[in-house]
C-alpha cells in the first residue's frame, strides 16, 4: 500500500471507532450521582484475612452458583451457567451429602435466588421466565412475569419467605434485560428501574413494595416478619420495609455508605443478618458517577477495555438493628473473590459468587 491509501484507511478505521462509540454512549442515559465519601476501614470495618481459610466445593465445570439452598435433608442446590461470562445456558445443580454432583433441573437459563418453601418447593428467580418454583421431579412453573402494572420482571434476583408463606422477591430491572452489557448499563445509569414485591402462593396475588430502586438485589426476611431487607448494589446501602408495627408500610435505610458493592444477604437463626460483597468500591466509579458524560464515554468503550471487577472478597456481620458486628476479609481475592450470596448451615457459611466455578465452605468459630 503507498502512503495515501494508508492514511485514508486510517483515516476510515478512525472514523469507525468514533462513529461507534457516539452510538453507543448514545444509549446510555445516566444520572448524576455523588457518592458519600467511601468510609475508611478501620475499627469493626478492619482488614483482616479470616477468609484465607474457606474451602472450595468444585462445581464439575459449572460457574455461577449465585445463590444456594439447603433442603431438610442437607442436600445443597445452586443455579449455574455453562462458562465463566457464557450465562447462554444454565441448571440448577444439587449436591448431596456425601458431594456427588447431579442436574437437579434443566432451566436452559442461568437461575439466581433460591429458597426452600415449607414444603420443599424451590422457589427461584430466572431471568428468563421471572420468578419461578421447581417441585422434587426438577419440573418448573411460572409464578409471575410481570407486576400489576405490566412491568416485567426482566432481572429477578433474590428471594426470601415469611413464616406465613408470604414470597418476597427483588427485581433489578423492568426496562434492561439480563446480559453483560445490561448489568454494565445499570450500574452507570444508575435509575431507580427495580422494585421489592410480594407473591401470595394462596392468592397468585403480586403486590408491588418498593416501587423505584437503585440495582435491587439480596432479600431478607427478619426473624418475625416484621420487616424486610432491600440490597441496593450501586447505592451502596440496605433498605427496611416495615410488614407490621407503627412503620407498616413504610420504607427507611437499615444500613447505608458501605465499604463495597453490596450483594447478597440472609438471616441467621438469632435475627442477625450476613451480608455478601461482590467486591470492595472502586474509587474510579465513585469518581464519574457525578459526570454522566464521562460515564457515556466508558460505557461506549468495548467491554475488553472496561475495567475489571476487582476480586476482593468481603462479608458482613449485621445486627438486627443495622449495626456492624464483624467484617470478614480475603483481600487478595484468591480464597473468596466475590460474596454474591451467604448461606448458613450447620456451623459453615457457604459462599457464592457470580462467576466463580465453586462455592467457598467458611467454619464459623465462636460467631
Amino acid at each position: 500500500m503507498n502512503k495515501r491509501s494508508i492514511t485514508e484507511t486510517t483515516f476510515v478505521i478512525l472514523v469507525f471507532i468514533i462513529v461507534s462509540l457516539t452510538l453507543n454512549g448514545c444509549s446510555l442515559q445516566p444520572m448524576a450521582w455523588k457518592p458519600p465519601v467511601k468510609p475508611d476501614l478501620t475499627g469493626k470495618l478492619a482488614k483482616n484475612e479470616l477468609l484465607s481459610a474457606t474451602e472450595w466445593i468444585h462445581l464439575d465445570g459449572w460457574y455461577g452458583p449465585e445463590d444456594i439452598a439447603f433442603d431438610n435433608q442437607g442436600n445443597l442446590y445452586a443455579g449455574v451457567h455453562v462458562g465463566k461470562m457464557d450465562f447462554s445456558d444454565g441448571r440448577i445443580i444439587k449436591i448431596d451429602t456425601e458431594g456427588n454432583i447431579s442436574e437437579f433441573a434443566n432451566t436452559g437459563s442461568w437461575v439466581i435466588g433460591l429458597h426452600f418453601d415449607e414444603n420443599e418447593i424451590l422457589i427461584a428467580c430466572n431471568p428468563s421466565r421471572g420468578l419461578i418454583s421447581v417441585n422434587k421431579k426438577g419440573e418448573i412453573t411460572i409464578l409471575a412475569k410481570e407486576d400489576k402494572n405490566g412491568n416485567p420482571f426482566l432481572l429477578p434476583n433474590d428471594v426470601d419467605i415469611a413464616s406465613n408463606g408470604m414470597i418476597y422477591f427483588s427485581n433489578t430491572s423492568s426496562k434492561v434485560p439480563f446480559g453483560r452489557s445490561g448489568i454494565l448499563k445499570l450500574v452507570l445509569e444508575l435509575r431507580p428501574e427495580g422494585g421489592l414485591y410480594s407473591y401470595n402462593p394462596k392468592t397468585k396475588e403480586v403486590n408491588t413494595l418498593i416501587d423505584g430502586s437503585f440495582f435491587a438485589n439480596g432479600v431478607a426476611v427478619s426473624q418475625h416478619d416484621d420487616f424486610v431487607l432491600l440490597v441496593e448494589l450501586t447505592k451502596y446501602r440496605v433498605l427496611r420495609h416495615w410488614l407490621k408495627g407503627p412503620q407498616k408500610g413504610q420504607t427507611d435505610v437499615f444500613i447505608d455508605n458501605l465499604p463495597g458493592l453490596p450483594n447478597g444477604i440472609s438471616r441467621r437463626k438469632n435475627g442477625s443478618f450476613w451480608l455478601g460483597f461482590t467486591s470492595r468500591r472502586n474509587d474510579l466509579l465513585d469518581k464519574i458517577h457525578p459526570k454522566p458524560l464521562l460515564k457515556k464515554f466508558v460505557y461506549a468503550l468495548p467491554l475488553w477495555m472496561q475495567p475489571e471487577q476487582e476480586a476482593f472478597g468481603m462479608i458482613m456481620h449485621l445486627s438486627e438493628g443495622g449495626e456492624i458486628l464483624k467484617t470478614y476479609y480475603d483481600t487478595s481475592g484468591k480464597y473468596v473473590s466475590e460474596a454474591s450470596s451467604i448461606e448458613e448451615y450447620n456451623g459453615y457459611i457457604f459462599i457464592g459468587g457470580d462467576v466463580t466455578d465453586h462455592i467457598g465452605k467458611y467454619k464459623l468459630e465462636n460467631d
